[in-house]
């Protein structure tokens, strides 16, 4: 079973509303934090040395940056804490072999107890394979391999609903990646044009402004590398949690199957 991509075009509106939020605190971060008068002269240029000062010169884009780099935190710890929930108790492969000593012994409610303990998406599979053993078992309408073929398939419809949950803002993080880095290259851009701007002045060139341009440049690439770093970063941290699940669901998909399958029924 390979791992559904996140359902649905349209960003959720809470997701809008987080975006919304995040550019607000930026823009105070980059006009009372960044630009304050300890980081800033009274020209708006940054004091010599001072890496907020020069984080300031970096001009509108850093802004934009910021949110981009802020919402990545914000969507990596709820996925953090929201696979974390979804992965239920950590010693998961112990629990998938009591479940099956127990659908052995023909103890249900054992099993049902044992998914209510463990918690998460794995235990919610497999309570509706368990469901579906005890119904199947009860069941004289239908051969051995059709009740095979309906356990499976209440596992894979449950399994279908908890990938959505899975899912839920990779998609974020991916596009987070990707135009953090396309951000940044445009702020380099714009720095550089004002450095040759400063450069091509009649007379001595603007050594303000030309210190201001490559600041701006340097910045902005700065702040969308370390970004789109992240954010890949995180991205596959958490893909890889995602199969792992997904594989935890369809190894619990194969063994009820199989105790079923060795009751002869």
């Amino acid at each position: 079973m390979s791992t559904q991509k996140e359902k649905g075009s349209v960003l959720p509106v809470s997701n809008i509303v987080v975006f919304v939020i995040v550019f607000i605190i930026s823009i105070l971060i980059y006009k009372f934090v960044l630009g304050s008068s300890s980081n800033v002269d009274e020209h708006g240029h940054a004091i010599p040395g001072n890496l907020l000062g020069m984080m300031y010169a970096g001009g509108f884009i850093v802004p934009i940056l910021l949110t981009l780099f802020i919402s990545m935190c914000v969507f990596s710890i709820e996925r953090y804490l929201s696979l974390g929930k979804a992965a239920g108790g950590s010693d998961v492969d112990g629990f998938l072999k009591k479940i099956t000593n127990s659908l052995e012994s023909n103890d249900i409610e054992e099993a049902r107890n044992l998914c209510h303990a463990q918690k998460g998406t794995i235990a919610n599979v497999t309570l509706a394979g368990v469901d579906a053993f005890e119904n199947m078992s009860s069941t004289k309408e239908l051969s051995g391999e059709q009740k095979i073929l309906k356990i499976q398939k209440e596992m894979e419809e449950t399994t279908a609903l908890e990938l959505p949950m899975l899912q839920k803002n990779m998609s974020i993080l991916s596009t987070l990646a990707s135009i953090a880095t396309l951000l940044g290259l445009i702020g380099t851009v714009i720095g550089m044009i004002n450095s040759f701007k400063a450069l091509a002045a009649a007379g001595a060139p603007d050594q303000t402004a030309l210190a201001t341009g490559i600041s701006e440049a340097l910045i902005n690439t700065a702040l969308g590398i370390s970004t789109s770093f992240f954010a890949i970063i995180a991205y596959n941290y958490f893909s890889t949690k995602i199969d792992g699940m997904t594989y935890k669901m369809d190894e619990s998909q194969f063994l009820i199957s199989q105790s079923f399958a060795s009751r002869g029924k």
